[in-house]
Formats: C-alpha cells, structure tokens, sequence
C-alpha cells in the first residue's frame, strides 16, 4: 500500500515538531562525533570562552541551517529539490547535535536566541523558496559558501590545542561544501549581487551577538 502524500497540514505540523526539537530539544546525530578520537585537553579560562564563544556561533548556525532548509522545503515546487533540501537538513542536524556537545563539554551554553534565530531563518528560507527552485537552489549555494568561509575562519582563531573543536569545524566545513556543489549541479541559479552582501550583513550580525549570547 502506498504511504499517504502529506497535506499542508501535516507539513505545518512536522515543521513545528522540528522547530520544537532543533530550539528545545536534543536531536540526535546520525553519524558519530568526529571529535571521539580527539584528546580532551584542559583549556585555560580565555581559551575556554573563546572556543565557546566560535562553537555558539556554529551551533547557532546550524539552528539557522535547520530553519532555512525546512522553510524553504515548505515551498519547494518540486520533489527532487524538496528532497535535497532535506538530506542536507538531516546533515545539518548531525552538525547541531556535535556543536551542542562539544559547547557542553566547555561548560558553555548555546545561544538564549535560538528561538529567534530560527524563526527567522524560517521565514527567511520560505520566502526565498517562493521565487521559485533555482533561486532555492542558488540560497544553498550562497549560503553554504558564506558558512563555509566562516569555518575556515574559525579554524584560523581556535585555541590551538582545542583538537575536539577543530576535528568538528572540519566535517562541517566539508559537508557544508558538499552541499553547495550538489546545490549547483541542481541547477542553482546565482543570485543578485544585492542578496549575497545582505546575507552576510545578516550573518555578521548573528556571529557578533551569538559569539556572547
């Protein structure tokens, strides 16, 4: 027997269960902790804060990354883009999942904005999904470029002996160039030049009042 299609309905209600779950729950990685290996090595204070600081913006963006795909799956027109969208979301949560562990493991907290972070996103994606799936499609791309220049910054500023967050920054900085290239093969379209600089003056924004909050 087939499975029945979703209704609206029933997407609205899948979103709201995984805006729950990404803000307010502990959703679980698929894929095991690429940090396990890695030597646990006490940090001093400043170096502490400071790794906390980079890995509550990383997990902050990945509530965004979560929110963004989602929003723009809602509106998605066709099957094939709803679904990579999707995958990529589902990678995403691995990347939540290890970002709150390792911000646990240095006896930090994630962002106390998550809820607007995400709700934002949300929106966000949607409305760029509405224009249609190459636009959707180049939104991906963007963003993971712009995401992916910012973890390799990170790299850059870590505290050099914290291997568990590194080990981390580097499987998302792959998966997150994955994604754009799959995007692009999908036939993303490039966006305006207006949008990208908006993108990372939205982005800016987040780092500068994630990194403490």
């Amino acid at each position: 027997m087939n499975a029945r299609a979703l209704t609206p309905i029933d997407r609205l209600l899948i979103d709201a269960q995984n805006a729950l779950d990404t803000v307010f729950g502990a959703p679980p990685a698929q894929r095991a902790n690429p940090s396990a290996q890695e030597p646990d090595v006490v940090l001093d204070a400043a170096e502490r804060r400071h790794a906390a600081g980079l890995m509550r913006i990383n997990h902050v963006g990945e509530v965004c990354a979560q929110a963004l795909y989602v929003g723009q799956a809602a509106v998605a027109r066709d099957a094939a883009t709803r679904a990579h969208l999707l995958e990529a979301a589902q990678e995403e949560t691995d990347h939540l999942a290890w970002c709150a562990q390792r911000l646990d493991e240095l006896d930090s907290r994630p962002s106390l904005l998550n809820p607007l972070w995400y709700a934002g996103s949300y929106a966000i994606g949607a409305l760029a999904g509405l224009r249609g799936d190459g636009w959707n499609l180049g939104f991906v791309v963007e963003t993971e470029r712009q995401v992916e220049a910012h973890l390799d910054e990170h790299l850059q500023t870590l505290p050099v002996a914290d291997a568990r967050s590194r080990a981390i920054l580097e499987v998302m900085k792959a998966d997150e160039a994955r994604h754009a290239d799959d995007a692009q093969a999908q036939g993303a379209r490039v966006l305006p030049p207006p949008v990208p600089r908006l993108m990372a003056m939205a982005s800016n924004l987040m780092k500068t009042i994630a990194y403490r909050v």
